[in-house]
């Protein structure tokens, strides 16, 4: 996220920039950048999801497509728990998954954020490669509720991973 809130920096208008300089004002300029960041982040990681997303719904298609109607409905969890993921991540409020201004945020408890956010793209990485392999099991009957399995764990992971995160910011669940 370091190189999110660098770039919302390095951009940041001449006024902000001059106001800074007002002695409490740099300390709002800072926060508010925080929260630039992070819905830069969250974005980009919703865009990302939303990508497996669609995947997932593709795949749904080809079960049909090759007589798998069966499996549908187990992938259509899968999907859900990456939509849910997407959905809460796309509208949290500006600053929800940032720096609030009562909330202090130390440097371990900042890392320990970083740590999430690194997660959700890790997390995404995984949620690929389970699709590259429920893909593959599209032909091998056994394969596939494993496959599917896997899948539906990664998204509810995303979901938690991210109710983490929230919590870890906010103290509540």
């Amino acid at each position: 996220m370091n190189e999110f809130f660098d770039n919302v920096k390095s951009q940041q208008d001449p006024f902000k920039k001059l106001l800074s300089y007002i002695p409490g004002f740099a300390g709002y300029i800072e926060r508010q950048n925080r929260r630039d960041a992070d819905k830069i982040l969250r974005d980009t990681v919703a865009r990302r999801y939303e990508e497996l997303w669609q995947r997932t719904s593709r795949l749904q298609s080809d079960l049909v497509s090759n007589g798998k109607i069966s499996f549908v409905d187990d992938v259509e969890q899968a999907a859900l728990q990456l939509r849910t993921f997407i959905d809460k991540i796309k509208t949290a409020p500006r600053g929800h998954s940032s720096l609030f201004d009562a909330v202090k945020i130390n440097e371990k408890e900042l890392e320990a954020l970083y740590q999430f956010d690194l997660a959700f793209f890790d997390l995404a990485d995984q949620t690929s490669r389970a699709l590259d392999t429920l893909e593959a099991s599209l032909a091998d009957d056994a394969a596939l509720p494993a496959a599917i399995r896997n899948l539906t764990g990664l998204g509810r992971m995303a979901v938690e991973t991210y109710n983490r995160r929230r919590e870890a910011i906010t103290g509540k669940s």
